[in-house]
């Protein structure tokens, strides 16, 4: 099960966010085809958004083929994002928390990380 956190001073609009924390949730195994999400009241009492707002998230995943809404019964997912499989994400994980804590020990902050991250990721200059 996804629980969702809001970040208000993100910049990124609240359905954004909670539709990038299901499709990362989908990525890492957490959350598999058929697995319902949590209703529209639960992540509203948990997250403090308002309820138009996880309709909107929902529905830009449905629209991208990701969930599907099944009427009186909630929003299930349809699919699986990812290639990687779970057995491999775990030590990959304790080498990314390693990383992250040098990281972090050097000086920089989680902008700097995510600058640092999406750069190498994108191929960009050494």
């Amino acid at each position: 099960m996804v629980e969702f956190h809001v970040d208000r001073g993100s910049g990124l609009p609240a359905y954004l966010q909670l539709g990038r924390q299901v499709r990362e949730a989908m990525r890492l195994g957490w959350l598999q085809p058929g697995d319902r999400l949590p209703t529209v009241r639960d992540v509203v009492a948990t997250s403090g958004v308002n309820a138009n707002t996880v309709l909107k998230a929902y529905r830009e995943l449905e629209l991208a083929g990701l969930v599907e809404a099944r009427q009186g019964s909630g929003t299930f997912v349809k699919t699986s994002l990812g290639t990687a499989a779970p057995e491999d994400l775990g030590p990959l994980r304790e080498k990314l928390v390693d990383w992250v804590t040098e990281a972090r020990s050097a000086g920089l902050e989680d902008e700097d990380i995510d600058a640092l991250v999406r750069e190498v990721l994108s191929g960009g200059a050494r």
